[in-house]
């Protein structure tokens, strides 16, 4: 197989070449590409056995080098044709989750995702709130249940408090959401007390993944007063099972929409990373939302700026999002709290009204960004079930 074989319109030929981990009938896990609709196993095409790991993590740790070596090899070996043992079609493999999470942090970057919450929360204050614009406020999440595409997401119960109610009670989410963002995987990580600059934004993180980070709203709204997002969050975060190399999305770089007041100068740099990415979700197979990344007001090098500056360290595998993908109109928002004006205005999917998501939904997110000659890169899918809370509860 060539690049001859795969259609110019593929969103997965040879400017994409993004990176997974996957099985074959029950073997092990091992790192592959995607080319087309097919698998190239890595660790047969490249006869390097830290392919044959089960996350990319190893191969990740190895460094920006050892990246564009690897990728200018591949493209090399693409274009002349692989043998035929080391492709196989998509439909053949179980898609893994690719990376070994180390730590997860979900940023909050979206100017106007932050003013649609704020005049919901807040509608008698300031929608953003006075720290927004010096800093991208993020959270620390729960690593452990990063999950792949795929997997079912079971509804959360918890505490909850509506606004009419005079105490809690417990019980399964009613408002369950999503939240369709980007997220940034590291590659290299850093040493305790070193920061990052954000024009070492490249030096460090190695790619790119969908990211669904699943939301009971009403969850979080009883809990968040002080200390920020807890089981509201932390019951799933799901990811695409392929990681887009940064180096494949060089077409897709583009400055930030503008950033007033100017950033302390350790959230500035010389490099543009805001990215031209266009989402889209999909609720029972119905297409509601189309979020532009572009709009984003924090880039994921001042992200990491910002994790860093106190001296944290980062690891091979953490992994941080960019919080909800939002954008001007209202048929651009990543979340659907924002897209039902908080549940008092119902959208119609497949001819039902609905606000927040019931048992037996399903959502999907997709997205692809501008690639060399015209072409484009596609990120894949990132797709949740919701089941039922258990039967104890």
């Amino acid at each position: 197989m060539s690049t001859a074989d795969v259609p110019d319109s593929s969103p997965f030929g040879r400017h994409n070449l993004p990176y997974g981990v996957f099985s074959i009938a029950g073997g092990a896990p091992r790192a592959g590409v995607r080319l087309g609709d097919t698998v190239v196993d890595l660790a047969a095409l490249l006869d390097d056995p830290v392919f044959a790991a089960p996350s990319l993590n190893p191969f990740m740790a190895q460094g920006p080098r050892r990246w564009r070596e690897v990728r200018e090899r591949l493209r090399v070996l693409v274009d002349g044709g692989l043998p035929p043992e080391v492709v196989h079609p998509i439909r053949d493999v179980r898609l893994q989750l690719p990376i070994e999470v180390g730590d997860y942090v979900d940023f909050y970057a979206s100017e106007h995702h932050a003013t649609n919450l704020g005049r919901l929360f807040r509608p008698d204050s300031e929608p953003l709130l006075p720290n927004w614009k010096h800093l991208p406020v993020g959270y620390h999440g729960r690593a452990g249940t990063v999950v792949v595409s795929g997997t079912d997401v079971v509804r959360p119960c918890g505490q909850r408090k509506g606004p009419d109610e005079v105490r809690p009670s417990y019980g399964p989410t009613r408002r369950l959401d999503i939240e369709a963002e980007l997220g940034f995987v590291v590659g290299v990580g850093s040493e305790l007390g070193r920061r990052i600059s954000v024009d070492d934004f490249a030096d460090h993180v190695f790619g790119v993944v969908l990211v669904n980070d699943w939301s009971a709203r009403d969850l979080q709204a009883w809990e968040y007063v002080p200390l920020g997002p807890h089981l509201g969050k932390s019951f799933a975060t799901s990811i695409s099972p392929w990681v887009v190399p940064l180096a494949a999305l060089e077409e897709a770089r583009i400055p930030l929409p503008g950033q007033d007041p100017e950033p302390l100068p350790y959230l500035r740099g010389s490099q543009d990373w805001g990215l031209d990415v266009e989402l889209a979700v999909e609720w029972n197979g119905e297409q509601v939302t189309r979020p532009p990344y572009r709009a984003m007001y924090w880039s994921p090098a001042q992200m990491l700026a910002h994790l860093t500056v106190n001296g944290a360290s980062t690891r091979t595998g953490d992994l941080f999002a960019s919080g909800t993908v939002s954008g001007a109109d209202r048929d651009q928002v990543g979340a659907f709290i924002e897209l039902t004006r908080g549940g008092r205005e119902p959208i119609s999917v497949k001819g039902e009204r609905r606000t927040f998501l019931e048992d037996g939904d399903e959502v999907t997110i997709s997205a692809t960004a501008p690639g060399p000659d015209g072409t484009r890169i596609g990120f894949g899918q990132v797709t949740g079930a919701i089941r039922p809370a258990s039967a104890s509860e």
